[in-house]
């Protein structure tokens, strides 16, 4: 259970303090060491950009290799969720097409 009683989706203990990070307009929770695309798939949000064709797409490697994770992070576009570690404060948005 995490502070505010709820189950939550982490695997595995915690160290340091939470922090918020915002992913369009939802304020995400997140932990020391925790990349965004963990800190949003924890938050039950799985689609993380929308495709040329008008597809979802989400995590589906998780370790950089297929791209289908890419975000708008802090202004820049085509940023892989999987592979950038989560900061407080930091804006995240779902990426439309190719930006």
């Amino acid at each position: 259970m995490n502070k505010t009683g709820k189950i939550g989706r982490r695997l595995g203990g915690r160290t340091g303090e939470p922090f918020t990070f915002i992913f369009d307009d939802s304020t995400i929770e997140a932990w020391p060491g925790e990349s965004v695309a963990a800190a949003l798939l924890a938050a039950g949000q799985v689609v993380l950009r929308i495709a040329e064709d008008g597809g979802a797409r989400g995590v589906v490697c998780g370790i950089g290799l297929c791209w289908e994770c890419r975000c708008v992070i802090d202004g820049r576009p085509n940023v892989r969720a999987c592979m950038t570690e989560a900061r407080a404060g930091m804006r995240v948005r779902r990426q439309q097409g190719l930006e």
